[in-house]
């Protein structure tokens, strides 16, 4: 028992001492480059849903299903293995995820029908849940000592980043390159491949790996005293997720028709815009005071939702366009706001129960109104179901935004910055 002891510590000892000699900037870059892959990855079906729907004959509602079985399984993941990585490691639950990511680019590639397109789907949230916790906790461990605040900032903007290149990249290979519904993920897979050496060779992070595979599900709570708070705050989650999931699921469809348009990587730019916007906002806004920032977020929201009713009463391409912009703009700050502002409303010990609260609010909110979104869209058609749908999220913002400035003013009376 004791020699079993001595060699526990002595490796324990290697680990630490070599983790202290590697370059933390290699081990940060790395975790970066699968953060913004894995979420570029996610967009790419975005751009070619128009595609598959021509050549499947699919409707509105199974494609907005496909997509919401995307948000509902990397759920999924990050609830049952959001922790394993702080007994595991990062290293071997990235490696993972690194697999999964490449088995459902292989099953995208495959896909002659909505089966496959629908376990490609599936297997893909997985790996994202499966990552997420681990990249998370990878980018604060390993970001370069002389910037420590550089981790959050990648956690923040990494995923608007690789959604807006999937959206762009893939609608221009689909456009302009062969096999257009296989390229773009066997290029993925490379860059998977890529990324996993990487992963194999950088340093391990975590304080406590080495304790082996055990899965320990995230609890969700909110702290009793924060529930008021919550409730605010989880309301422009809520509308920024609501946005998201229509725009990632519908939103291709709806430019291609407002702009009368054949060519794909009208879809895929329109995703871009939206995220490139969301993206701007949060390096902009990243030193502003959480709530003001929401605030700001959700005066976006708002003017770009009007926008984008404005663009469907005129029909006008130039105008939607313009909308999804500032839309884009809105959905980056009162995101990061929210985010930001909800994180403090738990003590470090029980943050990760918080956060997985609004991990549950925020993909829900990001997966049910898409498909009845795209339920509607077979019985009233696109043009009129988006008109409702920007309406009623119109609607929760202007909520939203009104109890959170008393949420703001409240929290000034109190003396705190929040």
């Amino acid at each position: 028992m004791a020699e079993t002891s001595k060699t526990t510590t002595g490796v324990t000892v290697r680990r630490a001492a070599h983790a202290a000699r590697a370059p933390r900037g290699s081990g940060f870059r790395v975790v970066g480059a699968v953060l913004v892959l894995l979420m570029l990855s996610s967009s790419v079906p975005s751009a070619l849903y128009v595609l598959y729907q021509q050549k499947w004959g699919l409707s509105s509602g199974t494609i907005t299903v496909v997509f919401a079985l995307y948000a509902v399984t990397v759920l999924a993941g990050l609830l049952l293995f959001g922790s394993l990585s702080d007994t595991l490691g990062r290293r071997p639950v990235l490696g993972g995820a690194l697999v999964l990511a490449m088995v459902s680019m292989a099953l995208f590639a495959g896909a002659g029908g909505p089966g496959l397109l629908l376990a490609a789907r599936a297997v893909q949230g997985l790996a994202v849940g499966l990552a997420t916790g681990a990249m998370g906790a990878a980018l604060l461990e390993t970001a370069p000592a002389s910037r420590p605040a550089l981790g959050a900032q990648v956690n923040s903007a990494g995923p608007t980043v690789g959604i807006g290149l999937g959206g762009i990249g893939a609608g221009l290979l689909v456009q302009f390159a062969p096999a257009p519904t296989a390229l773009s993920y066997l290029l993925l897979i490379g860059a998977f491949a890529v990324t996993l050496v990487g992963v194999v060779r950088m340093p391990e992070s975590a304080p406590g790996a080495g304790g082996g595979f055990r899965v320990v599900p995230h609890r969700i709570h909110v702290p009793a005293g924060a529930r008021g708070r919550f409730t605010v705050l989880v309301l422009t989650i809520v509308a920024v997720w609501s946005v998201g999931g229509f725009y990632l699921s519908l939103g291709p469809h709806l430019a291609l028709s407002l702009l009368e348009s054949t060519n794909y990587l009208v879809g895929g730019a329109t995703v871009a815009l939206l995220a490139g916007a969301a993206t701007a906002a949060q390096l902009m806004l990243g030193r502003t005071e959480a709530l003001r920032t929401a605030v700001l977020g959700l005066c976006g929201l708002l003017a770009g939702l009007g926008l984008v009713l404005l663009a469907l009463g005129l029909g006008s391409a130039a105008v939607f366009l313009v909308a999804t912009a500032v839309l884009g703009t809105g959905w980056g700050a009162a995101f990061l706001g929210s985010f930001r502002a909800l994180s403090t409303l738990a003590d470090p010990a029980h943050r990760g129960e918080l956060t997985a609260a609004v991990y549950v609010f925020a993909y829900l909110a990001m997966s049910v109104p898409a498909v009845l979104a795209g339920m509607l869209t077979n019985i009233h058609g696109l043009h009129r179901t988006s008109v409702g749908f920007m309406a009623a999220v119109a609607g929760v913002c202007a909520l939203a935004l009104l109890a959170t400035l008393r949420l703001a003013a409240r929290t000034r009376a109190e003396g705190s910055t929040a």
